[in-house]
């Protein structure tokens, strides 16, 4: 695993940022790029943090989802956290072990990256059981929280329930775990693929913890009518990854199917795309720049 080498203080100053936009008066929105030049691309945009996608990374290596390793997870993030000066969270899947202290050392990890925070998922990777009891759920939550409060910086820690993604749409127990979670202490709390307004507000209602909720798929909510059920931050999963893929594809297609290249008056142009990416990797946002808020 390549390990970012940025100092102590900036690495403090961006994950007290990080936790800032939490507190903020609207939700924010955390994009999530796939490699370093879609980050400076998103940093560009003025987003105020960023995240990586288990998902987009798979896909850019030619595998599908669920197949990374800790190392390719770390490494992948490491080059994003270097491409910008924004803070970065990273999908950490399950924790990539079965122990509480293999949870505990990915967190570790993550840091070592210079990472802002991560997520834990409570799912299996196992077909026919994809979600783990709440119990053992729980007791690796409480250890990443553990791993967290042991550094020397404000590591974010976000829990995931993964009901809805794996395909079990229990509410009830998705809202269940979310609050065992934070009463482990995670930070965050994260449900991805509700399906609705009306989940979305009742998961809000039920925790008093920031909730992140994934957009970018059949769900069309704006970030202000998330702002209003209750929602804190914002995320996109795969989903910028899967639009660039459905680009190229598209793309690609007309030349194989048609002979034609009707597609080129849509790309961005040459000069643009070398411009976007020569600029200075500078943060946009007040929160997010690593020279804003005091090192302790």
């Amino acid at each position: 695993m390549t390990v970012n080498p940025r100092p102590t203080e900036a690495r403090y100053r961006r994950a007290l940022a990080f936790r800032a936009l939490h507190e903020g008066p609207r939700p924010f929105v955390v994009p999530n790029p796939w490699d370093a030049g879609s980050a400076r691309l998103l940093a560009g945009l003025g987003f105020p943090a960023l995240a990586t996608t288990g998902a987009g990374l798979a896909h850019s290596l030619g595998r599908p989802d669920g197949t990374l390793t800790r190392a390719d997870i770390l490494d992948n993030a490491a080059a994003i956290v270097a491409a910008t000066a924004l803070p970065v969270t990273a999908d950490l899947e399950s924790g990539f072990g079965e122990k509480p202290e293999d949870v505990a050392e990915t967190i570790e990890l993550a840091a070592a990256a210079g990472l802002a925070g991560g997520s834990i998922e409570d799912s299996t990777g196992r077909a026919g059981d994809p979600v783990r009891p709440l119990a053992e759920a729980v007791e690796r939550v409480a250890a990443a929280v553990e791993a967290a409060r042991g550094l020397d910086f404000p590591f974010t820690v976000t829990a995931r329930a993964e009901n809805f993604f794996v395909g079990r749409p229990d509410l009830d127990d998705t809202i269940r775990r979310l609050q065992a979670y934070e009463e482990a202490g995670a930070d965050v709390l994260y449900a991805p693929a509700l399906p609705d307004a009306e989940a979305i507000g009742a998961v809000c209602a039920a925790v008093s913890r920031p909730v992140n909720v994934l957009m970018g798929g059949a769900l069309q909510l704006s970030v202000a009518e998330l702002g209003a059920l209750g929602v804190r931050r914002v995320s996109t999963g795969s989903a910028l990854s899967r639009a660039a893929l459905g680009g190229f594809l598209r793309a690609a297609r007309e030349i194989a199917e048609q002979g034609t290249f009707g597609f080129g008056a849509d790309t961005l142009p040459y000069a643009e795309a070398n411009a976007l990416l020569a600029a200075p990797a500078a943060p946009h946002h007040p929160a997010a720049d690593p020279e804003s808020d005091p090192a302790p």
